[in-house]
């Protein structure tokens, strides 16, 4: 793509906040102070590795502080910049508001190739990047929240978890400081498949939209609808799980080393295992090798779902993809141009800041969890099973017939933690969907999904400035 190397994500973030702005009333100052990024940290630490000292290059954004704490991922890879920590937590912020989950945007980000450290190596540097943070009050269950990203999983949260608390002892809401933790760190059950699923869930709702699906000319519902899947990893993986055991066909997957075609579907976990053994998602029995990643964008399906990295769908490749909706699984996988493309094709894309909303949504019932000391569904479990179990016991007295086995098991359990964060999650996911299109019916002129999602955004966050008092 020519001029590719100027381009810049928070200039994108930028161009789709504007694009929407024009649908609001708000006054201008308020969107210029929404817009920009409030407090911006770039350290520099050095680390000892083996016999050297290395000098690390971190970040931390908080984007938006009209609610606290700011929230947002961290992430370990070398194309970790600025620009980039700053598109995230904006988006964040946007993405918080759209699911109406009472944070600011943050994000962080840590300049390194996490495959090259050993992890003695990559716990002194997340260690050490958790002291910065904490010398300059940038983290802190009431101030600022992070999580997982990528690059980082449940072993880096339960480094820094580890670190905050021996810094502050006997901090009682300690556990809150940082969500994605293992579970028996005070992590919450279904956190590892939340943005996948939630990415099921929104894609889902947006199908069962009759209106929706005969503009673009395809049956209601999910089940028979061919999907490709671009990325592998813990996004990419459930989504595509999701999506298959929902009825869908996987007919594609990519990956960085290339991807596989099969027209009667993909199991994600099969290929998963190959890839395992292998090295490679490439010759994977029965499937049809594309040697170039980025071709497997352009395949015939109903739902494309990059789930890997920004700015991989710009305006040269977007006009020779096939697919009629696409769900942005990823951060930013499209470029401004590609959704102007997209607009002009007709094909619905599904915006990141709302669709990828799942792991945000369920770290805030990590938080509330860390916040109430108390395992979701612990009080209440039994109480509903031993009241479900008296409904049932009464209903065969009465009718004096047996209810089948599996339907009174079905009946009588009582919600797992699981259970209720599924649940949160899809009410989330459905409600957000539903908002979002509603104000895109209402208003003719918003030309795209993501253009109404941002409204959505901006009038949320406007609101709470306006009544924090803090604009007259």
């Amino acid at each position: 793509m020519s001029g590719q190397h100027e381009y810049s994500f928070f200039g994108a973030v930028e161009k789709s906040f504007d694009k929407a702005a024009r649908f609001t009333t708000w006054d201008p100052g308020i969107l210029e102070q929404i817009k920009q990024c409030n407090s911006v940290y770039r350290m520099h630490f050095p680390v000892k590795i083996g016999e050297k000292i290395e000098v690390i290059k971190a970040y931390r954004v908080q984007h938006s502080h009209h609610k606290t704490p700011c929230k947002g991922g961290i992430r370990f890879a070398t194309t970790v910049n600025l620009d980039e920590v700053m598109a995230l937590a904006a988006l964040m912020t946007y993405k918080c508001a759209i699911v109406n989950v009472p944070f600011g945007g943050a994000k962080g980000g840590i300049t390194i190739d996490p495959k090259k450290y050993t992890v003695y190596e990559l716990e002194k540097i997340t260690r050490r990047y958790t002291h910065e943070l904490i010398k300059k009050n940038f983290i802190g269950p009431g101030t600022d929240v992070p999580a997982p990203d990528y690059g980082t999983g449940e072993r880096e949260m339960s480094w820094i978890l580890d670190t905050y608390t021996s810094m502050r002892p006997g901090e009682i809401d300690a556990l809150g400081c940082v969500t994605g933790k293992p579970v028996t760190q005070g992590g919450v059950r279904g956190r590892r498949e939340a943005t996948g699923l939630g990415v099921f869930y929104g894609l889902r709702e947006v199908c069962n939209m009759t209106d929706v699906m005969k503009k673009l000319g395809l049956e209601t519902g999910i089940k028979g609808k061919t999907v490709v899947v671009q990325g592998l990893g813990n996004v990419g993986y459930h989504a595509a799980k999701f999506f298959r055991e929902g009825g869908a066909i996987v007919v594609g997957l990519a990956e960085y080393e290339g991807a596989i075609h099969n027209p009667a579907g993909l199991n994600e976990e099969e290929v998963f295992q190959h890839r395992k053994k292998t090295g490679s998602i490439l010759n994977f029995p029965g499937a049809t090798n594309i040697t170039n990643s980025s071709d497997a964008l352009e395949l015939q399906c109903d739902i494309l779902i990059p789930a890997a990295l920004e700015n991989v769908i710009n305006g040269d490749n977007a006009p020779r993809i096939k697919a009629k909706i696409i769900g942005e699984a990823a951060n930013g996988p499209l470029t401004p141009e590609a959704d102007e493309v997209f607009i002009k094709k007709g094909v619905l894309v599904v915006p990141d800041m709302y669709l990828n909303a799942g792991g945000v949504t369920v770290s805030y019932f990590e938080w509330l969890k860390n916040l109430s000391h108390v395992r979701y569904g612990r009080m209440e479990k039994r109480f509903t099973e031993n009241m479900n179990a008296h409904i049932i016991g009464q209903i065969e007295d009465l009718t004096g017939k047996n209810i089948a086995q599996k339907e009174k098991e079905f009946i009588m359990h009582g919600a797992d933690e699981v259970d209720l964060v599924y649940s949160g999650l899809e009410e989330t996911m459905i409600t957000a969907t539903r908002e979002i299109m509603d104000l895109w019916n209402k208003t003719a002129e918003i030309p795209d999904m993501r253009t109404a999602a941002y409204v959505v955004a901006i009038n949320k966050v406007a609101t709470s400035y306006a009544e924090l008092g803090i604009f007259p």
